[in-house]
């Protein structure tokens, strides 16, 4: 898919799938992957800034402790990066504030627990906007991370770090976490496939609100392929979680690999007219549908309404932060950032009315999704409408010379997915006409990771992915 460089060790090129089966056979080492990880990462962070604390005491000492397990995502040894929004203990944690910039956790997030019981090697912290908000990966501890297909663009947010130690070759899998495509942009600006999973699957979100289902944390990887397999290492039943559920019986992993071309697609490139795309933008993803209508896939244009969409997600983003950031004590909240001292207060205004008017709203949506999603496999939509802008800009205000609103309104593709529950994941259909990805959204039905990951998988074959890592690129000019 691209003529792209890529000069560091060979081993960090192969896909996590790869790997893993070479660390079962005993053909590399875990001290071997880590060596060549931490070579990799000397290698391109002073361009990109993206795994921004290492852990490598933490992570030789794993290796010699960790013991073999039969499980359908067993990662065997593997090093992996953690979003620094979730705590790993022993190593700085920052949720990127000023606030928090020594904090030193004794205990790591259930989800990390979790990884590590099933062979994933914690090596490195990657970057994040001040605790996850925004979709420009910078903040006052670390400063900015950079997209390294053009390094004076922006990464994405919130799982910005994440996305660029993938798609440099520092990390074969890396954790993300999304609410408003936190993971999805991310993916689509970097080339690597991000996946949105249901809430319930996945371990905990928010401490302390165990029914929260709109943030939820999910696997980031260069291919579907290592996304499955990754996610099968994420799912799992969470007796302390209120809404968890058990993955199905057959691995993610053994789904995917029976994946075909007969897919059935909606394509909305606007979703109804909810939200703004460049004709650039546009043209890229039609162009990626057509390969997949060529390969025996049927795409058709077509998208259910929608409405209240805006108000339901932006009241339920509102509860979240103002119920869960914005109890934080007044020596961490000082430091916040503008963009994040405005969403906590949009949700302490909320009024009972805009709550019971949201929720509602979600309701039809569900309901309006899942009957459409009875004659599609997914809808098809772009994860942003615009490709990526400067790395110094902290949110575009315009798409296409239409104004935006505010600092999430050039998201609002991403709101569909997180306000139904519904699954959804950014893949990789190409490079534009000056060499950056392109990424496409897909959302699949109630629960329905299987099979999306299936459709994921045969649009990244139609369009000739994946993409593989590649050296930081600086451009003229």
């Amino acid at each position: 898919m691209t003529d792209a460089v890529f000069t560091g060790p060979q081993i960090c090129a192969k896909e996590a799938h790869e790997v893993v089966a070479m660390l079962k056979a005993g053909e590399v080492s875990r001290s071997e992957l880590i060596d060549a990880a931490l070579t990799r990462i000397a290698e391109v962070e002073p361009a990109v800034n993206a795994t921004v604390t290492l852990c490598e005491d933490r992570a030789r000492e794993a290796v010699m402790d960790l013991a073999e397990a039969d499980h359908p995502g067993w990662l065997a040894g593997l090093p992996i990066g953690i979003k620094d929004l979730s705590p790993v203990a022993g190593v700085r944690t920052t949720w990127g504030s000023l606030g928090f910039r020594d904090f030193v956790p004794e205990e790591s997030h259930p989800l990390v627990e979790r990884l590590e019981s099933r062979g994933g090697v914690v090596l490195g912290k990657t970057n994040t906007p001040e605790m996850g908000a925004g979709a420009n990966t910078f903040n006052e501890v670390f400063g900015r991370t950079r997209n390294p297909w053009d390094i004076s663009r922006n990464a994405g947010g919130s799982s910005g770090g994440a996305a660029v130690s993938l798609a440099t070759g520092e990390f074969w899998l890396s954790h993300g976490s999304d609410l408003a495509g936190s993971l999805r942009t991310p993916a689509a600006f970097c080339g690597v496939v991000g996946f949105r999973p249901s809430p319930g699957l996945v371990s905990p979100g928010p401490a302390g609100n165990r029914f929260h289902p709109e943030a939820v944390q999910g696997p980031m990887a260069r291919s579907v392929r290592d996304c499955a397999l990754f996610l099968d290492a994420m799912s799992g039943f969470d007796p302390t979680w209120a809404i968890s559920f058990p993955p199905p019986e057959e691995s993610y992993q053994q789904t995917v690999l029976r994946a075909d071309e007969k897919v059935r697609i909606a394509f909305a490139p606007t979703l109804g007219g909810f939200a703004g795309c460049s004709p650039e933008v546009e043209g890229y993803l039609r162009r990626a549908l057509e390969l997949v209508a060529r390969a025996g896939g049927v795409v058709e244009e077509d998208c259910p309404d929608l409405p209240g969409l805006d108000h339901a997600y932006r009241t339920l983003r509102g509860l979240l932060w103002a119920s869960g950031t914005g109890r934080a004590p007044e020596h961490i909240q000082k430091h916040f950032k503008p963009t994040l001292a405005q969403n906590i207060q949009q949700g302490r205004d909320l009024t009972i009315d805009d709550v019971i008017d949201a929720q509602l709203a979600k309701s039809d949506l569900f309901d309006r999704m899942t009957g459409f999603l009875a004659h599609f496999d997914v809808l098809a939509c772009p994860v942003v409408g615009l490709m990526p802008g400067p790395v110094e800009e902290e949110y575009p205000r315009e798409i296409d010379g239409e104004p935006l609103s505010d600092y999430i309104d050039w998201l609002k593709f991403s709101f569909l997915s997180a306000t139904t529950g519904l699954p959804s994941v950014s893949v990789p259909v190409g490079l534009s006409d000056n060499s950056l990805p392109v990424g496409i959204q897909l959302i699949g039905s109630h629960r329905g990771e299987a099979r999306l990951l299936q459709v994921a998988r045969a649009v990244e074959m139609a369009c000739g992915g994946p993409l593989g890592p590649i050296d930081p690129v600086v451009r003229d000019g």
